[in-house]
C-alpha cells in the first residue's frame, strides 16, 4: 500500500512538473510588438496572404517660427466625431493646450465651451452637429487623429 502511494505521488508530481507546471505567459508577453521583418516574414509562409503595399509619405520641410497652414479634411458633419478628433482640431484651433488622448476631461470641456463662444454658438460643451461643422475645419492630416 505504501509502494502504491508513493507510486501515485511520483506520478502526479511528475506531471505537474513537465505539465501542468509550466509557466504560462502572461498578457503583456503575448502581445509584443512586432517588427516589420517579423511580419513580413509570417505573411511570406502563408502562400495566400500578400503583404500590403506601402507607399511613401511627402514631407514638406518648413522653416522654423513659419506658422503651419491647417488644410480642413474632407468630414462629413452626419459622422459623430471621436474624441481624438476633437482634441485634435480644438489644439489646431489654439483652443486646447493638453495632450490628444482620447479622454474627454475637464479641460477639454472647457476648450469645448470656450470654441462654441468664439464662434457664436450655445456654449454647452458638447460637440453638436453644429459644433463639428465649425470645429471639423480645424482637422487635419498632421493630426494624431489621421494616424488613428
Amino acid at each position: 500500500m505504501k509502494k502504491f502511494v508513493f507510486i501515485v505521488l511520483a506520478v502526479a508530481l511528475t506531471a505537474y512538473l513537465y505539465g501542468c507546471g509550466k509557466k504560462q505567459q502572461t498578457l503583456e508577453e503575448m502581445q509584443q510588438p512586432m517588427s516589420m521583418e517579423t511580419i513580413t516574414t509570417m505573411s511570406a509562409t502563408t502562400p495566400e496572404a500578400k503583404a500590403p503595399e506601402v507607399k511613401p509619405e511627402t514631407v514638406t520641410v518648413v522653416a522654423p517660427g513659419t506658422p503651419a497652414k491647417l488644410e480642413p479634411l474632407a468630414v462629413s458633419s452626419s459622422t459623430k466625431p471621436t474624441a481624438i478628433d476633437i482634441q485634435a482640431a480644438l489644439k489646431n484651433a489654439g483652443f486646447y493646450t493638453g495632450k490628444v488622448d482620447g479622454k474627454i476631461g475637464p479641460m477639454t470641456k472647457k476648450a469645448i465651451s470656450e470654441f462654441q463662444k468664439a464662434n457664436n454658438l450655445e456654449a454647452d460643451g458638447k460637440v453638436g452637429a453644429k459644433t463639428w461643422t465649425a470645429l471639423s475645419r480645424y482637422l487635419n492630416s498632421s493630426t494624431p487623429a489621421a494616424a488613428r
